[in-house]
């Protein structure tokens, strides 16, 4: 990594500033780093200052060796500095004190560089920290929350596993409309419709997660899944571990395979709201929302998988969708051709 552990919090400018940022969203997120830079530059720099914020809140959520009494002080500690009530530098080396040896190096460095990350967002505009706040602020305590409430044998109804995408992902995408409502009067004129369209297009991507890591979470004695859902197909969470080749937990999975379809076709309402001038944000939008749409086709063809990597797209396929998309991102109907053809609508919209 090209950013190292004694980098100064002061006398940086913005050049420093985007080159730090950039090589942790390498790092931490090959994904976002792929995404951010498609912002333009008035959004590429909070947007991925945000995402480092998120990740930090992320790290405690998945760290193995924290208890839930550990990881609701940290968030709540995090959720302080990031509105400015607290010191960074004290969160961080408390932090970095008692994380466990297997969180990933560059997570714990993001931790260890707090203090630089919350002075980047000193130079943001009162708007822009604001959604940064509010978005911490909402998933740092609702994550603690769904820690206390981790049980192996899964969230009891479907509703609270919407819950537990909203507090994870959900607020990001509220977070980045009202970046992008900052950004341009254009869009502002359709911020309500797509402060609601937001939640379900962080859904479909946090419960395509889930699906995917159904068997990595397992590991950690987590699982995100509904219970009610798989009830009605005659399975019970409990016996998880049975799953693969269980056609009644593949019932189950089929149904929130539909659920999280459901919700990427509002994702894609919210991206045709966007200016089609605005590429750049269509891109970022577009290219996260086809590798979700992938993702849960290969899951739905493969419900029996036994790991997260029998169901990840290939670098072939995400190169293919970076290249749709930025021939495609300006053209409505165009995208939803597409999108029905990568296997985006749930079955019941496609006659099965």
């Amino acid at each position: 990594m090209s950013v190292s552990v004694q980098d100064p919090v002061m006398n940086r400018d913005g050049r420093d500033d985007e080159r730090f940022q950039a090589a942790m969203l390498r790092d931490v997120s090959r994904t976002f780093a792929l995404t951010i830079p498609e912002l333009p530059p008035g959004l590429r720099e909070v947007v991925g200052n945000g995402y480092l914020l998120c990740r930090i809140v992320d790290t405690i959520e998945d760290d193995p060796g924290l208890s839930s009494v550990q990881k609701r002080h940290f968030c709540t500690f995090f959720a302080e500095v990031v509105a400015r009530r607290a010191e960074a530098a004290e969160f961080a080396r408390d932090l970095d004190a008692v994380l466990a040896p297997t969180v990933p190096k560059a997570e714990r460095l993001l931790v260890r560089k707090t203090e630089r990350v919350i002075a980047i967002g000193d130079g943001f505009t009162i708007g822009q920290r604001q959604a940064l706040e509010t978005c911490v602020a909402i998933m740092a305590d609702g994550m603690a929350e769904f820690q206390e409430r981790k049980d192996p044998a899964g969230l009891p109804t479907l509703a609270d596993m919407d819950r537990y995408c909203y507090y994870v992902a959900g607020v990001v995408g509220e977070m980045l409309t009202r970046l992008f409502c900052e950004y341009s009067p254009q869009i502002r004129r359709h911020e309500d419709r797509l402060m609601v369209l937001a939640v379900s297009f962080g859904q479909a991507l946090q419960m395509t997660n889930i699906l995917k890591d159904i068997w990595e979470d397992r590991r950690r004695g987590a699982c995100w899944l509904p219970r009610d859902v798989f009830a009605r197909h005659g399975f019970a969470l409990a016996d998880l571990e049975q799953g693969p080749g269980d056609p009644r937990f593949g019932e189950g999975l089929g149904e929130l395979i539909d659920v999280a379809r459901a919700h990427a076709r509002r994702a894609l309402d919210y991206v045709l709201l966007l200016p089609r001038a605005e590429a750049g944000l269509r891109n970022f939008c577009l290219w996260a929302l086809g590798m979700a749409v992938l993702t849960l086709r290969k899951i739905d063809k493969r419900r029996d998988f036994r790991s997260g990597q029998d169901v990840k797209i290939t670098r072939r396929s995400v190169k293919a969708t970076v290249a749709v998309s930025r021939v495609s991102a300006s053209h409505d109907a165009l995208l939803r051709v597409l999108f029905a053809l990568s296997g985006g609508a749930p079955r019941a919209s496609r006659g099965v």
